[in-house]
């Protein structure tokens, strides 16, 4: 049955995931380096991309692993040719899985990240991942510089607001005045 030339499906899957992530996650790498402001460089893209391949790798794991329990349902513990298979189907499960993970943790590392600097008032959807502040902290409440200044004119009509400086205020602390 291992000797009839045909393919298994999670050898073409595997070929077709490992080239796919092989030839765009070195572009998308290489155009976030030299270029700003490119599509492939955005946060959304590449949350989008990566995403698909990790749903393509853990998708060549299952395969791979389907494959494994059909043909060796006892494990590799052939003393022949078919233990060399069994094996190399077992390393094709492991890094399948190592891919799956990487990119699974990454994926959603960069959305949890991007989720709280958007909730901070960021705009990082667009931004690329080297160039995104999602990372730096908040400035913090803003110090107010000057006088505090008070709204003069009608509340019902809003008209004639002009700013009005306040004097300022002295506290007196043990008799003390400042």
């Amino acid at each position: 049955s291992l000797t009839t030339p045909r393919y298994f499906i999670f050898s073409v899957l595997g070929m077709a995931t490992s080239l796919l992530t092989i030839i765009t996650v070195p572009i998308m790498l290489i155009v976030d380096f030299v270029r700003r402001g490119a599509f492939t460089s955005m946060v959304v893209v590449e949350l989008v991309w990566l995403f698909i391949l990790w749903v393509l790798w853990v998708a060549t794991a299952a395969e791979a692993i389907a494959t494994s329990n059909f043909y060796f349902p006892a494990g590799c513990i052939y003393a022949n040719s078919a233990n060399a298979y069994c094996t190399e189907l077992q390393a094709v499960e492991a890094f399948a899985f190592l891919n799956f993970i990487m990119f699974f943790v990454y994926t959603k590392v960069l959305l949890v990240f991007s989720i709280i600097a958007s909730s901070r008032g960021k705009n990082v959807w667009t931004s690329s991942v080297k160039e995104s502040t999602s990372f730096a902290p908040n400035s913090g409440p803003a110090q107010y510089q000057g006088h505090p200044t008070q709204y003069s004119g009608t509340p019902a009509t809003g008209y004639n607001r002009t700013p009005v400086a306040q004097p300022q205020q002295f506290h007196s602390y043990n008799g003390v005045s400042a």
